[in-house]
Parts: structure tokens; C-alpha cells; sequence
């Protein structure tokens, strides 16, 4: 666990955030269009997780869950998080950048708590870009 700054507390967290990227041998397209799919959604979510349209929730079976907050085709996702039903509610981006040899995917997941375990959903989000990476090949 994170240890808090000082002056940060329960009731005023000092929020942070985690920004992890991976490149994919995919064009922007294909791998929008593999997000848009289960096995995709999944890479991303975990099993259960589907990404809808605007204003569609979502929910995994790990117990986290959202609702999607913008959807700009080609381009960005974003969607809130909580990583359980207590839990406050955090935003994740998905970004998809064109490079030469295929697509950047950054994920940018802002409003942790700093109480929360940051260094756990870096590394979660880092599997879900090494799956979403495989799920591409």
C-alpha cells in the first residue's frame, strides 16, 4: 500500500495518477476494432467487461465496474472505474496514437485515492495492455 502524504487523510486523499502506454504492430483501426470486441473489452477489463457506447456501464468479474464516459471512434475512450461497489470513483482514458510500425495505446487512469494500492493498478493496467498486445497478434 501507498503510504499518504502528509496532511492527507481519509476524508481529503490527495488523488493520483497512473499512465502506462504499449505499442501494438496494429493499425489504429484494427486495434479499435478489437477493443470493440469481447476478447478486446476483456484484455482491458477482465473477464466480463464489455465496452458499450456512451453512458453504458460496464462491469468485470473481479467486482470492478463503470459506466463509459465518452466514445470517440478511433481515438479515445473513457470510462469511469471503481474497484469495488464502496469505492470512489476513479476515470480511466484509453488513447490510440498512430506510429509508424502500428498504434500507440495509453492508458491514462486519474482520481486514485493515494490510500489506494497505486503500484497494484499500474501493474494491472500494464497486463491488460500485454493482453489486449497478444490478443492483437
Amino acid at each position: 500500500m501507498i503510504e499518504q502524504a502528509q496532511g492527507d487523510t481519509l476524508v481529503n486523499p490527495v488523488d493520483t495518477t497512473v499512465k502506462v502506454s504499449r505499442s501494438v504492430s496494429k493499425s489504429v483501426k484494427d486495434v479499435w476494432k478489437l477493443m470493440s470486441t469481447r476478447e478486446g473489452a476483456e484484455a482491458l477489463l477482465g473477464a466480463g467487461g464489455e465496452l458499450g457506447d456512451k453512458g453504458d456501464s460496464w462491469h468485470a468479474a473481479d467486482g470492478t465496474y463503470g459506466v463509459v464516459r465518452s466514445y470517440h471512434p478511433l481515438e479515445q475512450i473513457r470510462f469511469s472505474w471503481h474497484a469495488a461497489e464502496e469505492a470512489p470513483k476513479t476515470i480511466v482514458e484509453i488513447d490510440l496514437i498512430a506510429e509508424a510500425d502500428g498504434t500507440r495505446v495509453e492508458v491514462s487512469h486519474t482520481g486514485i485515492p493515494s490510500y489506494f494500492d497505486v503500484a497494484a493498478i499500474s501493474h494491472r493496467w500494464e497486463r491488460a495492455l500485454e493482453h489486449l498486445a497478444a490478443a492483437a497478434e
